[in-house]
């Protein structure tokens, strides 16, 4: 066992010098790694009692419980979220598809979409008193078509434009209002009519749905509006689908509406993609009264570009180490092992090089000593070994002591007692030598 440990330690004494080059190697690697993913980020949502709101709390909720913070901005709506995108104040943002259409192709650009979170329809909610058919009937009424700058009244002016009802003519006693204050402002009897955004899960929505002096109308001819204005969708709600107590709607309904939409700037970190959408997919895997259960998170409209980790996400679901880590040891994880790959192919063959470099050294003790041996051989073959003898024997035999304090692996042994003897053999040699040539010295010269 002595022995093995003996052995063990002149290996590793040996090869001391792979120890720099796999420090090396292993600082490359740390420093041209990218650094983890940050685990925070902002989003612009809405204002507070908002869909956008809502759902953001919902999924800030989820991503705590993965040590993730999303922090929550509030905003003027979709348009005011994708300002906040391009000037780099939040990485993330729901938007009202077909706002981005709204951008220059090179600010378009600049966004990805990473999914559609749910539906928004549109409802349009009037007295019992008016009658309704199509949006021309709307032009005598004092209606609410959406607070300036929203959501809302997006959706309403592209439904009125393709009417050709233009923005700049509208009727004067239409108000730009949205939210509570149209409510507020319907059920006071200031106005006759009311456009509204939002899921119908939304309180405004079921405040609404829930007044008996109001009506919930259907939109009619939406083939036509969806052949114009294809980032909306229609949608169906059925007979006392909003307020069961009160019937509303009092029939089924066709209405039309945009999806939510997350969006995601410059700054957003890729790697986050699969942590926030599979926090999304937890927040909304019940579906809700208009979406079917599991239905979202969907990809996003085609008008906006797709981040390769939202693909990935939506054809094959998580990467297969955050299926079973935690995300931010998985991220780390997916970096090293990419970058471990040429790390491999470098060790390969150094690793390769370990046993004729390490038999070359073991052997290198033992060969260091012919050079001498070699020098005497030659000078006495050439008759010029002048110097003196008694002081190169003596020299030789302290280097015959030397070599028994050589340590080198038992393997090795045979080579080491090899020049043991051919140590010996050369102070033979020598001290032969030396006896001819003193015997040479004391015979006299003849008279």
């Amino acid at each position: 066992m002595r022995r093995i440990l003996r052995d063990l330690k002149i290996m590793l004494l040996t090869n001391l010098w792979i120890v720099p080059v796999l420090a090396a190697l292993v600082g490359a690697l740390f420093y041209f790694a990218a650094p983890p993913p940050p685990m925070h980020a902002r989003m612009a949502t809405g204002a507070v009692g908002g869909g956008y709101h809502a759902f953001g709390e919902r999924l800030r909720a989820e991503l705590e419980q993965q040590g993730f913070t999303l922090e929550l901005v509030q905003s003027q709506g979709s348009q005011d979220n994708l300002a906040k995108l391009k000037s780099g104040e939040v990485e993330l943002a729901l938007v009202q598809s077909g706002q981005e259409l709204t951008l220059a192709d090179k600010e378009r650009e600049a966004l990805n979409g990473l999914g559609v979170m749910y539906r928004e329809p549109l409802w349009l909610f009037t007295s019992k008193k008016v009658k309704f058919q199509r949006l021309a009937d709307l032009l005598k009424l004092r209606l609410a078509v959406g607070g300036a700058d929203s959501g809302t009244q997006a959706v309403t002016a592209a439904l009125f434009a393709a009417n050709r009802i233009d923005a700049a003519h509208y009727p004067k006693q239409w108000q730009q209002l949205g939210g509570s204050r149209a409510a507020d402002a319907l059920l006071a009897g200031e106005l006759d009519a009311a456009f509204f955004v939002g899921p119908a899960e939304n309180p405004l929505i079921q405040r609404l749905a829930a007044e008996p002096t109001l009506r919930l109308v259907s939109l009619r001819r939406t083939a036509a509006y969806l052949a114009r204005l294809p980032y909306l969708s229609q949608l169906e709600v059925g007979e006392g689908m909003l307020d069961m107590a009160q019937n509303t709607p009092e029939q089924d309904i066709v209405t039309l509406g945009p999806v939510a939409t997350l969006v995601s700037g410059e700054s957003f970190h890729p790697s986050l993609t699969p942590l926030i959408l599979e926090a999304a997919k937890t927040v909304l895997k019940n579906g809700s009264l208009l979406d079917l259960a599991g239905s979202y998170p969907a990809p996003p409209p085609l008008s906006l570009h797709t981040l390769d980790e939202a693909d990935y996400y939506y054809k094959k679901g998580l990467p297969i180490l955050q299926r079973y880590l935690p995300f931010r040891i998985a991220s780390l994880a997916d970096r090293y092992i990419i970058l471990a790959i040429p790390l491999l192919v470098l060790l390969f063959p150094l690793f390769k090089a370990i046993g004729p470099i390490y038999q070359w050294r073991i052997r290198a003790r033992i060969y260091r000593w012919y050079k001498h041996l070699r020098e005497i051989d030659q000078l006495l073959y050439k008759g010029k070994l002048n110097g003196d003898i008694e002081a190169e024997i003596s020299r030789l035999e302290k280097l015959e002591d030397e070599l028994a304090r050589v340590e080198v692996p038992l393997s090795y042994s045979s080579e080491l007692y090899e020049l043991h003897m051919h140590l010996r053999y050369m102070i033979e040699r020598l001290q032969a030598y030396q006896r001819r040539t003193t015997a040479g010295a004391s015979i006299p010269a003849s008279s």
